[in-house]
Parts: C-alpha cells; sequence; structure tokens
C-alpha cells in the first residue's frame, strides 16, 4: 500500500492543473505558483521572446508573455516529475510481469517458438541493477514527458495562429464588403468599425482583429491611426496586415476611404475565387487519395485476409474484425473531421450575433435618470418620454397613479427609502433567477408550440425522436427471439439495418428540405436587394421601398417579406422589422444582409448603393457555392461508383468464391491429389463469420462513403445523411437478394 504514495502525491499535484480550464481559483493560484516558482527565469528580451509574444498576441490569449512562459515551465517541470515517477512503475510491472520460469513460457508458447523461452526470461538482477534501470527509465521518461509538454505548449500557439490565420482571410473579402458599404452611407470611419466590432460574430475572424482596435481605442486610449497600425503588426494574417497598414495610410493622407475599399473590395473578390480554385484543386486531391486509401486499401486487405485464412494459412478473423470495426471507422472519421476542418465556412446565427449585442447593450447601461445616456440598440422608450407634452398637474397625476398609493411602482419596485431600494434589489435578484429558470425551459415551450418550424429550423432535433424508436423498435422486435432463444446476430443485424435506415432516412429528408429551403432563400436575396436598391434610387424612403418591394414577387422571400412589411404596418420600427424578418429565416446571407441594412439606415435613409454592395456580394457567394458544387459532383460520382466496385468485389467473395470452396471429402483427400495440401484445412474455415464480416463491412463503408459524400460534395456532414441512406439501402439489398 505504501509503494503507491509517491504516484498518489504527484496525481495529487497535478489535480489543480487539471482543474485549472475550468476553475477560476485553480488557475488563479497556478498562476500565483507559477509566477512564483518560474518567473524569476523568463526571459525579458531576446528574438525568441519577441516571436512568442507576437505569437500569444496573434492568438489573442489573455495573459501576458511572463505569466504564459512561467506557466509552461510549471507544467514542463510537473510533467516531468509525473512522467519519471511513472516511468519507476512502468518499469516495475513490466519485470513483474516478464518474471516467470521458463517452463511456463514453454507451456504457452508453440512448439516451433519455445526458444523465446529463456529469451523473454528476465534474470534475477541485484539492488544496484535494479536501481541502474529504475534511474535509466525515470530519467528518460521524465525528460521526454516534460520536453513534449514544453514544446506542445508553444508549437499550440503557432498552429492556433495558423487556424486564424485561414479563417481571417476566408472572412476578409465579406468583412471590406461591409466597412466598404457603410463608408457609402456616409457613417464615420471609427463608428463603422464599433459597428463591425458588435457584429463580429456575423463576419468573423477578420472582424474580431477590427474589435481589437475598438478595444484599443475605447479602453486603451490609443487613437485610431495607432491602433490600426498596431494591429498590422500583430494580426496573423498577412493579407490583413497589408490591408490595415494601406487603410492607415490612407486614413492618414486623407485620401477618399471609399475609393481606397472600393479597389480592396474587387481585389478580393479576385482572391476568393482564386482561392477557391486552389481549394477545389485540394478537395479533387483528396478524394482521390480517399478513393485509394480509404477504398482500395482496404478492399486489398480483405480480399488477401479472406484468401489466406480460406486457404488455412492462419486465422484471419481477428485481422479482419479489427480492420472492419476500427481501422475503417477511425481512418473514416479522421478523414472527415480533416476536411471539414480545412471546408470550415462561416457561419453566423442569430444567437451568436444576438449574444454579442446584448453584452454591448449591458455594458452601457445608465440608470434612468442619466442624462447622459447612450442609447445602444433597440431599447426601452424612456420613463418621461411621452410625458414631455403634460401640464405639471397632468404629470403629477400620471406620477400619482403609476406610483400608487403605497409608494408601489408599475414594474413591481417599491421606491422612497433605503429599504425600499433594498427591497428593489431583492426583487430584481428574485427576477433575474425566474428569467435564467425560464430560459431553461424556454426551447422546450418552443418546440413543442411548434414542431414543425424547429425541425425546418434545426433539423438535428428529429433525431431526439427517431433515436428513441428506432432502439425501441429493435428492442421490442428482438424481444420474441430472446424469449424464445432463437435470437442471434444475424437477427439482430436486420433490427439494426433497418432502424438504422430509419433514423438516417428521416433525417436525410428533413435535413434535405432545410437545405433547399436555404438555398431557395439565399437565391432570392439578390433579387430582392436588388429591387429594393432601385426603388430607393428612385427617392423613396426605406420604409415606402419596403412596401413597394413586398408588393413584387420574390420566390420563397415573398412571405416573409409581407410579414416584414406587415410589422411595419402594425407600428414596428424598420430596424426591428429587419431582425424579426432574420430571426425568421435564419441564414448566413439573411444575416449578414439584415446587419449591414440595419446599421446603413442609422447612418442614412439614401442606401441604394449599400444595397447594391450587399447584392453583389450575395450574387458572387452564391455564384462560388454552385461552381464548388458543380466541381465536386464529379468525385461524388466518383465515390459512389468505387463503393460499387467494393461492394461487387466483397458480394464475389461472399456468393462466388465461399459457396464453390471443396466440400470436406474433396478438401480432406480421399485419393485426390490435393490431399494433405494446402486446401486440406478449408473445411474448418468458419464461412459464415466470412460472410457476416463481408456484410458489416460493406455497411460501414456504405455509411462512411455516403457522409464523405456530402462534406465533400456541399461542405456538411449533415447533408451527407442523403447519400448514406441510398448506400445503406443498396448494400443491405444486395446482401439480402445473395
Amino acid at each position: 500500500m505504501f509503494g503507491f504514495l509517491p504516484l498518489l502525491a504527484v496525481l495529487a499535484l497535478a489535480v489543480p492543473v487539471a482543474l485549472a480550464p475550468v476553475s477560476r481559483e485553480a488557475d488563479r493560484f497556478v498562476t500565483r505558483t507559477a509566477l512564483t516558482a518560474f518567473g524569476g527565469w523568463v526571459s525579458d528580451h531576446g528574438r525568441r521572446r519577441d516571436e512568442r509574444k507576437r505569437l500569444l498576441q496573434a492568438v489573442h490569449v489573455g495573459q501576458t508573455y511572463r505569466m504564459f512562459a512561467a506557466k509552461t515551465l510549471l507544467y514542463a517541470g510537473l510533467a516531468a516529475v509525473v512522467g519519471s515517477v511513472l516511468g519507476v512503475y512502468l518499469v516495475a510491472g513490466v519485470l513483474a510481469i516478464l518474471r516467470i520460469s521458463p517452463e511456463a513460457m514453454r507451456a504457452v508458447l508453440p512448439t516451433q517458438l519455445h526458444f523465446l523461452a529463456g529469451l523473454l526470461v528476465f534474470p534475477d538482477l541485484s539492488a544496484g541493477q535494479l536501481f541502474a534501470i529504475l534511474l535509466t527509465s525515470s530519467g528518460t521518461l521524465g525528460v521526454a514527458s516534460g520536453g513534449l509538454t514544453y514544446w506542445i505548449r508553444w508549437e499550440n500557439l503557432s498552429y492556433r495562429a495558423n487556424a486564424r490565420e485561414r479563417k481571417i482571410d476566408e472572412s476578409i473579402s465579406r468583412t471590406v464588403a461591409f466597412v466598404y458599404a457603410l463608408s457609402r452611407s456616409g457613417m464615420a470611419f471609427p463608428e463603422i468599425m464599433r459597428t463591425l466590432a458588435r457584429n463580429r460574430s456575423v463576419y468573423g475572424e477578420a472582424a474580431e482583429e477590427i474589435a481589437v482596435v475598438v478595444k484599443a481605442m475605447d479602453y486603451a486610449g490609443l487613437d485610431m491611426l495607432s491602433a490600426i497600425e498596431r494591429l498590422a503588426d500583430r494580426t496573423p494574417s498577412e493579407k490583413f496586415g497589408e490591408f490595415a497598414d494601406n487603410l492607415a495610410s490612407v486614413l492618414q493622407s486623407g485620401q477618399s476611404i471609399s475609393s481606397y475599399l472600393e479597389g480592396q473590395y474587387e481585389r478580393y473578390q479576385e482572391d476568393a475565387e482564386a482561392q477557391q480554385e486552389a481549394f477545389l484543386e485540394l478537395l479533387g486531391t483528396l478524394a482521390e487519395g480517399y478513393v485509394s486509401v480509404f477504398v482500395v486499401a482496404p478492399l486489398l486487405f480483405i480480399t488477401i485476409l479472406v484468401i489466406m485464412g480460406l486457404m488455412a494459412l492462419g486465422d484471419t478473423l481477428p485481422l479482419l474484425r479489427m480492420l472492419t470495426y476500427f481501422a475503417i471507422p477511425l481512418a473514416n472519421v479522421g478523414f472527415v473531421v480533416y476536411l471539414d476542418s480545412i471546408t470550415e465556412s462561416l457561419r453566423a446565427t442569430r444567437q451568436d450575433r444576438d449574444i454579442d449585442l446584448a453584452s454591448v447593450a449591458l455594458a452601457g447601461v445608465r440608470r434612468t435618470d442619466d442624462s447622459a445616456s447612450e442609447r445602444v440598440g433597440v431599447e426601452r422608450p424612456d420613463a418621461d418620454a411621452g410625458r414631455g407634452a403634460l401640464s405639471g398637474a397632468d404629470a403629477r397625476d400620471a406620477d400619482a397613479s403609476a406610483t400608487g398609493a403605497h409608494g408601489a411602482q408599475s414594474d413591481g419596485g417599491v421606491g422612497g427609502s433605503a429599504d425600499a431600494a433594498d427591497a428593489g434589489g431583492e426583487t430584481g435578484a428574485v427576477n433575474f433567477e425566474r428569467l435564467d429558470a425560464f430560459e431553461n425551459v424556454r426551447w422546450v415551450s418552443e418546440t413543442l408550440a411548434d414542431p414543425v418550424g424547429t425541425l425546418r429550423d434545426n433539423p438535428v432535433a428529429v433525431l431526439y425522436a427517431t433515436v428513441p424508436l428506432g432502439l425501441l423498435s429493435v428492442l421490442v422486435r428482438s424481444w420474441p427471439h430472446l424469449v424464445s432463444g432463437s435470437l442471434s446476430l444475424r437477427v439482430v443485424d436486420d433490427f439494426v439495418v433497418q432502424a438504422a435506415l430509419f433514423v438516417v432516412g428521416t433525417f436525410a429528408v428533413v435535413q434535405e428540405l432545410h437545405r433547399r429551403r436555404i438555398a431557395a432563400i439565399e437565391a432570392a436575396v439578390p433579387d430582392f436587394l436588388d429591387r429594393l436598391a432601385s426603388v430607393n434610387e428612385a427617392g423613396m424612403s426605406v420604409v415606402e421601398s419596403f412596401e413597394r418591394v413586398a408588393r413584387s414577387e420574390l420566390g420563397a422571400l415573398d412571405d416573409e417579406v409581407r410579414k416584414l412589411w406587415a410589422d411595419i404596418q402594425w407600428g414596428v420600427d424598420a430596424e426591428t422589422a429587419l431582425y424579426r424578418f432574420e430571426d425568421r429565416l435564419d441564414t448566413p446571407t439573411i444575416t449578414r444582409t439584415v446587419t449591414l441594412i440595419a446599421n446603413a439606415m442609422a447612418a442614412s435613409g439614401d442606401i441604394a448603393r449599400v444595397l447594391r454592395i450587399a447584392a453583389d456580394d450575395a450574387q458572387d457567394t452564391r455564384r462560388l457555392k454552385r461552381k464548388r458544387r458543380q466541381e465536386m459532383l464529379t468525385y461524388v460520382v466518383i465515390i459512389y461508383l468505387s463503393f460499387v466496385v467494393f461492394l461487387v468485389i466483397v458480394g464475389a467473395l461472399n456468393s462466388i468464391l465461399i459457396p464453390n470452396l471443396p466440400t470436406d471429402g474433396a478438401a480432406s483427400g480421399g485419393g485426390s491429389p490435393v490431399g494433405g495440401g494446402p486446401l486440406s484445412g478449408i473445411s474448418s474455415v468458419d464461412t459464415e463469420a466470412y460472410t457476416l464480416l463481408f456484410f458489416h463491412s460493406s455497411l460501414v463503408q456504405a455509411v462512411f462513403s455516403g457522409l464523405l459524400a456530402g462534406q465533400m460534395g456541399e461542405g456538411s456532414v449533415k447533408n451527407g445523411a442523403k447519400h448514406a441512406t441510398v448506400l445503406l439501402t443498396v448494400a443491405y439489398g444486395v446482401f439480402l437478394f445473395l
């Protein structure tokens, strides 16, 4: 028992480090310990320090260089200690396992391997030899653990910086389009940057960089030019750094910012096309590699292992099971994850944008009697706004009726004294608790109130119903066989595959309807913006423009635009009506469009040029998506053909090779020239096990080939559900026929 005390001690030391990412107190304790123990070891100058400091700034790590470096040294030292102790226990365990007699080894090993019995048995070691072995293993594993931890901590910064660079380059064209459009609306450039920072979840990592400039201006007191120049030095994207550097020069020289942004907008649109061409070439290479590595190679291994097993050259079933149930699924999952990382596109949701806007609004909250209070976004009407036209007596009467006889205000608060203020604070705390409880269950009420709308907006929600139903169907259908004792793997296979087809098929239908709805909406957006711009250019106001456009035919947007106009008719301001319009549709293109229009309206009523820019951006985005879908259709067909080849060969092995194997009498000889030859063991081969593995390997390949086709062809694994359903149905039908 006492022999495990060192292990328990080092594990206890690692507990605060493990809790640091999720516990503020643990993180504070680890930080203080690191600064106390290793703060003096951190270098204050040097080229490497400058490079690492720039990495920390590029990744937006909320720690100073000294703090991060000290924690890195602490983690590395702790990893070295833990590795050293684990090294001792590891070697001790290995020695204990190998310390067995040669006779016991020979009893386990085949006759041909008896010579290994003496080689694998360790002789008795002296105390000095044992100490030397334990010391060497402890030191080796400790140094390796500490060095690897130190390297991973710093290398992870480079990885995160590269990931941010890629995301910035992907979103820079949309960000520049937004800035360019608002500059044409007459909005001041500092306010443009603040507006972009408030909507950074809509426009991605490039907008996050602009948010850094805004923070430097508002909190650090830097002027706009200095903040932009500092951003150019710190951003991980070379392209964005060049843009920021040139932007600072244009602002300093007093040139037309709109002209500069127009040129940059056109340039980045061309860059986006070139970038997509390179990306499509990469996807084409990956598709060809997938067919070679993930279809042909497993098929080759399966064929070789099956032939070896049927020829009685060894038991290959364990290897086939490992290939079918572990190697193929894990390799496909890794490939899909890699594809998702390189095809990650800009996703903007109303929820994310609302969180950011709410944060900004709460940061600007002031007392209601503060005359300097600024309006941020959509706010409640001023309590005194409606009383401006009242006479003094009428105002007093209004106050009396609102306050009540005992000082109780209309919102439930109590005013007039310190105790009343305390009571109001308690009431506010209770209200916040009630709101928090409501937020936890709101999704349930919304789902029950509009289940069709929930499935339309979130197809994944259908799985909450179909997965339990599928599991229940398997259980109910298997129960009679289980009671009668006739339950077998083949019977369960049928039930599981049919349930899987039901689950995946229903999700595929809902997801396809969701995809087509979004595609139809985004296809109608450019026309909607063009018509809105044309009407606005004709001299109509923004509200009148909405009225005129609502009467026209806009395809998938007809009903929603009419609802937008109905909101305005019922007294809702245009900005709120637009946000409701966005909330109902909730697509990335609509989110960007509404964000741009709402902010342009706040700057000027003449937003025709802004709408033209938004229409061009939406049209370019749609054109690039359509081109990518057309290009990748070829590789989706290749994936289908490769699966057909896989299925044909596996089916041939199952229906031609195995049924035509020699029978017991033919294989055993009886005067046959092959008697005693390599075919003599065929009769002992479990052909049913091979057939079951063929069936399972086809199902696994069908599911993952379908998911990959969706990821590669349409940029989402969810869109691969329909391909998986088709391929799974084909595989199941083929084996039912065979």
